[in-house]
Parts: structure tokens; sequence; C-alpha cells
């Protein structure tokens, strides 16, 4: 295992769920609660703590689209590209934000780990469209000028 992490959160999370196997989705929700992703250290930490393989408890983190693999940033900012955003130009807000913070299709988070922006298929806000949401909360009627000035707030509060 790796000395320099930090192992004291994991082991409060662990108390907190008794130490059960079964409660493994909540402990890996905690988990990344914290730390925004799941380290590879977290998977033989827990599997010794709770007697489960680490195959196992890494099919669960892989299974569920919630849990990331990689660190995300501060500022997690999803664009849907449902049917209704996709028709009122969400696509050009996603090319925005990818511009500005020099991102793509492939390197979703910003190196100082302040943004990541990804696209997912619907965000259940359609009337608002299109809609981003920064951290779970909603912006609607979103444009590439809109998303400039959230990014350029956002970069301010940090």
């Amino acid at each position: 295992m790796n000395t320099q992490f930090d192992y004291s959160n994991l082991e409060n999370i662990l108390k907190d769920h008794e130490f059960k196997a079964s409660n493994i989705i909540a402990i890996l929700q905690d988990t990344q609660e914290i730390y925004r992703y799941l380290p590879k250290e977290v998977f033989a930490y827990f599997s010794e703590k709770l007697g489960i393989s680490r195959a196992k408890i890494y099919s669960v983190a892989t299974f569920y689209d919630n849990f990331s693999l990689e660190p995300k940033g501060k500022y997690v900012i999803k664009i849907c590209d449902g049917t209704a955003c996709h028709v009122r130009k969400s696509i050009p807000i996603l090319d925005r934000l990818r511009s500005e913070l020099s991102l793509s299709e492939a390197k979703v988070t910003t190196d100082d780990l302040l943004f990541t922006v990804e696209t997912v298929s619907c965000l259940g806000a359609c009337g608002l469209a299109p809609v981003i949401t920064v951290n779970e909360k909603v912006y609607g009627a979103m444009t590439p000028e809109k998303a400039t000035e959230l990014l350029n707030k956002l970069k301010e509060e940090k």
C-alpha cells in the first residue's frame, strides 16, 4: 500500500458503515464524496478491511456510471446532449467550454483539477433546454456566452 496516502478518511467511512461488505456501494459513494473519485489505494484497503476481493469492489465501481476512477475537478460541469438540448444547440456550448478550458473529448479534466466537463444523455430538464449542471445545480437556457460568464464566475470563486 502507498504510505503517502492518508487512510484515516477511509477508516472513518468504514466505521460509519459498520465495516459491512454489504454496504460497499455507500462506502464507495462516501469515498468519492471526499476525493471526488476513487483512488486506486481504496481497492486494496477495502478488500483487506471488508474481506471481499478487489475484483468485486472494482466491478461495483465500474458498473455504476456515477463512480469515477479518474480525478475530477472541483466543478463538475455536465452538458446535456439529449434530443431537446441537442436541437436547441448544446454542442456549441460544449465546444465553448472545451475551448476555454483547453479540454477535449479525451481530456475532460483541467490540469489544476478545477473543472471537469462531461456530456450526459439527459438531465431531466428538457423544458429549460439547453441545460448544463455544475455540481448538480441546474442552469437552463444556456448559450456559449452564458457558459463563458459562468466559467469566469466560478474561476473567481475558487
